[in-house]
């Protein structure tokens, strides 16, 4: 069969990364969804009478649709028009977006933000399918790693320029209706500029559709699903990813803001920073790769790097704000290693399954996202009886450090787990 994949694929790079790109859009989008409640906390909490437990819960309402409709959403991916599915997701999202800043109950708000994970199952997958059809597999790496750049120019823009845009609306609800009208703007450039496969691929779709009907829905399930190196690499990229969940999506702020008595304008630039890290992080990372030509290697010094950064953010006191905001760069720079598990995972696993396998992946990390901040929640509310300021409670630096073992434990369980992933070189191994 390999033999009929005659087309050349960089044949048509400038389109490539325009589809790609614009693929990567709703990325975009679904990182300022993801990461917004860092910017409005402590309105969210206030508005709907929230402890930390529940607001961990309200947040994770994206993680919980995500994860049921992960696994989902690749098989429909590797089976129908990318581009078709990419504008139901994102009509989707943007009206769950919408939903959200009109609710004025907890329940409501808790359906919107649901929503917005049922749209987000098929973002990442969908950029790394397109990717995988116009991009040879000795590229995939930088490729994903401009892909996860994408998403983090979103978990950006919801720290900093959210707070900004919070404040100039006026309140939270008015700065989301400017969310969902930024959503609408990407569904048009989707429906104008994504295209599923180069234009010369088409014996190329006929020979995967052609692979898929002889295998069957329940065989490559069972194919991806059975293949122990698609959950090693999903476990590491969920445990090296808490950093984005806690720190840059729902704490970040809160923590710098009452732990280390900065102002929350002076948070939100550590935060944003923090993203900024990934961002430089993912492109290094993702050159780095290509150009040893390894994949685990780097994945181990990421993980080495993590534990080390996070331990001197922890413990070492009187920490300035120049000091903490380069922290913040670090380990979103060295928690990037993450991003080398998707091309990892395409690589061992056939090309017609690459959105199944890599939908494995993103089932670990949206497990993380659904049980880690509700029990980050529970632990910070463990530590001791907590001051309540206008219906929102108020943490001591202990609740959070008890809380934030959790990150350097989950660093010490990805450079375990690397021992036991498998070296492709950068080439395709199935």
């Amino acid at each position: 069969m390999q033999q009929l994949y005659t087309h050349e694929k960089t044949a048509h790079t400038k389109l490539a990364w325009v589809v790609t790109l614009t693929a990567s859009l709703f990325f975009f989008y679904e990182f300022i969804q993801m990461n917004l409640f860092n910017a409005i906390n402590e309105q969210l909490r206030e508005a709907y009478h929230l402890d930390a437990v529940q607001l961990g819960q309200l947040f994770s309402m994206y993680f919980y649709a995500n994860f049921l409709c992960l696994f989902p959403a690749g098989n429909l991916l590797d089976r129908f028009s990318t581009k078709k599915l990419l504008i139901f997701a994102i009509s989707i999202c943007t009206l769950g977006t919408f939903l959200f800043s009109m609710a004025m109950t907890y329940w409501v708000a808790a359906v919107g933000r649901f929503m917005v994970g049922m749209g987000a199952s098929f973002c990442f997958l969908s950029c790394i399918r397109i990717a995988s059809r116009w991009f040879s597999p000795r590229h995939m790496a930088f490729v994903t790693g401009v892909v996860v750049t994408m998403a983090m120019l979103g978990g950006l823009v919801a720290q900093t320029p959210f707070a900004f845009l919070t404040r100039y609306m006026g309140n939270w609800r008015h700065a989301l209706l400017v969310n969902t009208g930024l959503g609408i703007v990407i569904l048009f450039a989707t429906i104008f500029l994504v295209q599923d496969r180069p234009p010369d691929a088409q014996e190329e779709a006929k020979v995967d559709q052609q692979q898929l009907k002889e295998l069957g829905l329940w065989r490559c399930i069972k194919l991806a699903a059975l293949n122990p190196q698609n959950w090693l690499g999903g476990i590491y990229t969920a445990l090296v990813n808490l950093p984005v969940f806690i720190l840059g999506g729902l704490w970040g702020i809160l923590y710098l803001t009452q732990v280390h008595h900065i102002t929350h304008e002076q948070a939100s630039y550590a935060t944003t920073v923090f993203f900024i890290g990934v961002i430089v992080g993912s492109l290094a990372y993702g050159w780095i790769s290509d150009y040893m030509e390894r994949r685990v290697m780097p994945m181990v010094v990421g993980a080495i790097l993590s534990l080390m950064i996070m331990t001197i953010l922890m413990y070492v006191p009187g920490l300035s704000l120049g000091a903490l905001i380069t922290l913040f760069f670090l380990i979103g720079l060295v928690t990037s290693s993450q991003v080398l598990t998707y091309p990892l995972i395409a690589e061992l696993n056939p090309i017609y399954l690459t959105s199944t396998a890599v939908s494995i992946d993103s089932l670990c990390i949206m497990a993380s996202g659904f049980i880690i901040p509700p029990f980050f929640g529970w632990l910070m509310e463990r530590g001791s009886v907590h001051e309540v300021i206008n219906g929102a409670a108020v943490y001591t630096a202990q609740d959070f450090h008890y809380a934030m073992l959790i990150m350097p434990a989950a660093f010490i369980a990805a450079l375990l787990v690397t021992a036991l992933m498998r070296e492709t070189f950068c080439r395709t191994q199935a």
